[in-house]
């Protein structure tokens, strides 16, 4: 986080990217998600009413549907209609279990999707998933591609699928999708994606996987350069060469990758019971909760600067090994969020970066 001021952070007038967490309810069995284990909360769609005019006031332009699973909450419907008419874009963050059943209204009310399937075959999907769904969420990323929304694949790296990088290249173009991107699973922060115990370290990659993985890592390079320049893959390959460097880190070998990061000062999240967060992976102050009043207040409030200050200055622990790191000159998106129907990978790779 170098080169930031550790004066204390200004208030947000601007926040282009706002991310709700319909539910907290999940229906993967994901090894490194507690999501699953204990989620039973929907956000209402009267509280994202309600949030409405904090979005207008602050220029949201694009609010991301995530949670837990978002198709699990009856309401999502409702709640992306509502924000269209809003005028917002609506980007729907998935693991793609119920799109195939869904993929309809999906693609009636969405204007992106980003699938994340961290196994090329069916064996490696449910290893990591804990699910025999593999088919079925192919069925549904085909589904919505011929629908004319061809959606994102995101990969989570992990010791057990590092060696199909290539594959999920082949995979994603063979189901229609847009682009595949690639990000290192989180082992080091214990609090990440619900989880309510110990971080889980067995799911990196071992110090004796990484000259495999450079190894990968370099076909990957070789066999798919005409992907990487078209934005396919969404990643440069010197981007993905910081996986290596974060697994490497794991292990003492060097430290983790420079990270440079000001999510928190165009972005924010908002959780299934209205807490706000200012990233992903970093809890906000326990009140107030965003539906309940204005979250304009909320991000500007002393508790959200301070904490802001600190993300700024380099004092998060979370920051120094963090696998999403999100930069945007002056805190702003670099353009309103093309949809999927009427944009090349080029695009897609500019929309895809920004996720999580």
């Amino acid at each position: 986080m170098s080169g930031f001021s550790s004066a204390v952070h200004p208030p947000i007038s601007h926040l282009s990217l706002v991310t709700l967490y319909v539910t907290d309810r999940c229906n993967s069995r994901c090894r490194s998600c507690d999501y699953w284990r204990h989620g039973g909360t929907h956000l209402s769609p009267d509280a994202v009413r309600r949030l409405l005019p904090s979005l207008e006031a602050l220029g949201t332009r694009i609010v991301q549907l995530s949670g837990g699973e978002p198709l699990m909450s009856p309401d999502w419907p409702e709640i992306a209609a509502m924000l269209r008419a809003a005028g917002l874009e609506v980007w729907l963050l998935t693991a793609g279990l119920a799109l195939a059943k869904s993929a309809r209204k999906v693609c009636d009310l969405i204007d992106s999707v980003t699938v994340s399937l961290d196994g090329a075959d069916a064996a490696t999907y449910a290893a990591i998933r804990g699910l025999d769904a593999f088919d079925k969420v192919c069925e549904g990323i085909r589904a919505v591609a011929a629908l004319g929304l061809p959606p994102a694949l995101r990969v989570t790296v992990q010791r057990d699928n590092f060696r199909q990088l290539p594959a999920f290249v082949s995979l994603a173009k063979d189901l229609g999708a847009r682009s595949v991107s690639f990000l290192a699973v989180d082992v080091a922060n214990p609090h990440a994606f619900g989880r309510t115990g110990d971080a889980i370290s067995d799911l990196a990659l071992r110090r004796e996987d990484l000259p495999e993985f450079e190894q990968v890592l370099s076909s990957l390079d070789k066999r798919h350069a005409r992907d990487f320049r078209t934005g396919f893959i969404a990643e440069s390959s010197s981007k993905l060469r910081r996986l290596h460097r974060y697994f490497s880190a794991l292990h003492g070998s060097g430290p983790f990758p420079a990270v440079r990061c000001n999510a928190p000062e165009f972005s924010a999240v908002v959780g299934a019971k209205g807490e706000v967060q200012p990233c992903f992976f970093i809890a906000g102050p326990p009140e107030p909760h965003a539906p309940g009043g204005d979250l304009e207040a909320v991000l500007n409030g002393a508790a959200m600067r301070a904490l802001r200050t600190d993300i700024r200055a380099g004092r998060r622990p979370e920051c120094r090994t963090c696998v999403c790191s999100m930069y945007r000159p002056g805190g702003q998106l670099l353009s309103r969020a093309p949809t999927a129907r009427a944009s090349g990978p080029g695009a897609a790779s500019r929309l895809g970066s920004i996720a999580p």
